[in-house]
């Protein structure tokens, strides 16, 4: 989520059965969103190593502070984005690895893609070693700072933790040897998952909106830093789940937080079984069907 030429941005991915494209929609109010259009959508060059797919990240920013607003920095007079591919189609199959892409276009819908790689789990320990998840990334100490969960095996039920690496240049990155930074909690509701990373800066800290997962349902986390590699985990979720029916019954997770006129908008993808009259649906197998939107919740009452 970010502000660009007067109006609010939102990045977010869609999944057709194949893989993820990443599309870009806009808005006057953060309420009312209008689909503007593809930024990395599916290559015909079979040969590239993400032409099943690109899930857009981040984008790179000027401030990570949640009291200015989230602007796009230009390096070189480029916007730069990190996103994640998989090897193969299907949902997330294979193991991801991170690329770069670049953009002139103050559309911001013609993107450039870097033709390797810049970072993937093949060079990490074994706690990411079945591959690479959502990033952020942050300047901070004079580096660029790129938070990250991945998963230890490819084979389900595995653990996904949250790790660091930091970079001069967008491209060579260097990991943490002290990852992973956040790591699971047994019998916690990030017993399984603590993951998709979202950090901002505000009070003097650093605050990770971040999401748990404990073998059933995901839930919004919070975990605060003074240094970005010690982290405390709020011990509750910080966006708890909905009831039944509601559109986060299943999960809430995944977020992007905003501060407007006063008034924190914490955007997160909600999920909850399929019903009939649904648009749109993710179908896992024929008995788990799912129902994916994106929604807020704010600091006060709307």
């Amino acid at each position: 989520m970010f502000e660009h030429r007067g109006q609010f941005y939102m990045m977010y991915v869609g999944f057709d059965g194949i893989g993820y494209q990443t599309g870009l929609a806009v808005s006057d109010n953060l309420l009312d969103w209008l689909p503007k259009g593809l930024m990395l959508e599916r290559l015909a060059d079979s040969s590239r190593w993400d032409h099943v797919g690109a899930a857009g990240s981040w984008m790179l920013l000027e401030s990570a502070s949640l009291d200015e607003p989230p602007r796009l920095k230009k390096l070189d007079g480029k916007y730069w984005m990190i996103y994640h591919a998989y090897p193969e189609a299907g949902y997330e199959a294979g193991g991801a690895v991170m690329g770069l892409a670049w953009c002139e276009d103050e559309e911001l819908l013609q993107w450039h893609r870097l033709e390797e790689p810049v970072f993937t789990y093949k060079d990490g320990g074994a706690w990411e070693q079945g591959g690479l998840y959502k990033c952020c990334v942050v300047e901070a100490g004079g580096k660029y700072w790129m938070f990250y969960n991945a998963k230890g095996s490819g084979e389900w039920p595995w653990l996904e933790e949250t790790g660091a690496a930091y970079s001069e240049d967008l491209v060579h990155w260097t990991r943490y040897d002290g990852n992973p930074v956040i790591e699971v909690k047994e019998g916690s509701f990030y017993g399984q998952f603590f993951s998709d990373p979202c950090i901002k800066y505000e009070g003097g800290r650093w605050v990770n909106f971040g999401f748990g997962f404990d073998g059933k349902h995901a839930q919004g986390a919070l975990a605060v830093s003074a240094d970005l590699l010690s982290w405390t985990v709020y011990p509750e979720p910080w966006i708890p789940r909905g009831k039944p029916g509601e559109l986060d019954a299943s999960h809430a997770h995944k977020s992007s937080v905003i501060r407007w006129n006063g008034m924190l908008y914490h955007f997160y993808c909600a999920c909850r079984p399929a019903a009939a009259g649904d648009r749109t649906l993710i179908a896992y197998s024929e008995e788990e069907r799912e129902f994916r939107c994106i929604t807020v919740a704010t600091s006060r009452p709307l």
